[in-house]
């Protein structure tokens, strides 16, 4: 098998029922989980395979679920095939977002991208996923989307933020505090 096709030298991709231009919304979309992803795999190359081997389970997991999301953003139409995204993916990663946040201490202010270097891979992470987000935000005006993959990607950069923090304090560093705000945050209850 060849990995070049020359079918994109015009300047337009195959999506999943049909062809269109590679800077199409859709396409800006999906390209952003796939970066994501790539980032993703990233960090779990800088976590401990002994001391976050479940951390890195859950985000081997989720590197599969963002390219569920890609093949769903690739989808033109419904019709053609059904979503691979569901609110219990979604439903999953608010259970895995409060037992990682279980693991943190409180926080009580903004917090800085950095401590160590998986926390910052994961922030990384977390950004990325907020702009795959917008792309989906914008695909979606114009054309029909898969509404789970939005929440899907709104949960999972919550995701990525507490477990940069859990990273961070399975470590034994502590969270960079951004110093020039007030307090901002209750306590966990």
């Amino acid at each position: 098998m060849r990995i070049y096709t020359r079918t994109g030298d015009t300047g337009q991709t195959g999506v999943i029922g049909g062809r269109v231009d590679k800077d199409d919304a859709r396409v800006e979309a999906y390209g952003t989980t796939d970066e994501l992803n790539c980032f993703v795999g990233q960090a779990i190359g800088f976590l401990d395979p002994e001391r976050d081997a479940d951390l890195m389970a859950d985000l081997l997991e989720i590197q599969h679920e963002i390219f569920d999301c890609g093949s769903d953003l690739a989808l033109l139409k419904q019709e053609l095939l059904p979503y691979k995204v569901t609110a219990e993916m979604v439903d999953r990663l608010e259970a895995w977002i409060d037992k990682y946040d279980a693991e943190t201490p409180d926080i009580k202010r903004f917090i800085l991208p950095g401590g160590s270097q998986a926390s910052s891979a994961l922030h990384v992470c977390r950004t990325v996923c907020r702009r795959a987000e917008r792309r989906v935000v914008t695909l979606a005006r114009t054309q029909p989307i898969n509404e789970e993959v939005r929440r899907y990607l709104n949960r999972l950069s919550d995701l990525f933020f507490t477990v940069a923090r859990t990273a961070n304090h399975r470590a034994g560093v502590g969270d960079i505090e951004y110093v020039r705000s007030a307090e901002v945050f209750r306590r966990k209850s």
